[in-house]
């Protein structure tokens, strides 16, 4: 995977838009205001924090160590980082990027899910 087939995909997201709020070496996605996915643009290989379900955290951790990992830099609990070193298949990555866009989502205000809707 690259920064592009990421960035791609995050993008065809509603209501999704990137900035470079830490700097230039880390691209932020976020829906609403919110951030959902952080790509680290210095680092190889890639590497992607995705917002996690804890349960399903630490079962992924476990499943693929050494390729998804504590979120750097975040809640531990919260966050996974992805190592994008082609040990993991494109699929799982996108469905955690979904995972994490949908965990955002779902914690919205009513008010800012109402105007993601009319999006």
């Amino acid at each position: 995977m690259n920064i592009d087939s990421i960035r791609d995909y995050c993008l065809d997201k509603k209501g999704v838009t990137e900035g470079l709020p830490f700097g230039p070496d880390v691209l932020v996605f976020k829906v609403m205001g919110k951030m959902f996915a952080l790509v680290s643009l210095d680092e190889v290989p890639l590497r992607v924090n995705l917002k996690c379900d804890p349960e399903r955290a630490i079962e992924l951790r476990e499943e693929y160590d050494g390729a998804i990992l504590p979120g750097y830099h975040m809640n531990k609990q919260l966050w996974n980082t992805l190592i994008l070193d082609h040990r993991l298949d494109p699929k799982l990555v996108f469905e955690l990027i979904d995972h994490s866009y949908d965990l955002i989502v779902e914690s919205l205000t009513k008010k800012l899910k109402k105007e993601l809707e009319d999006l």
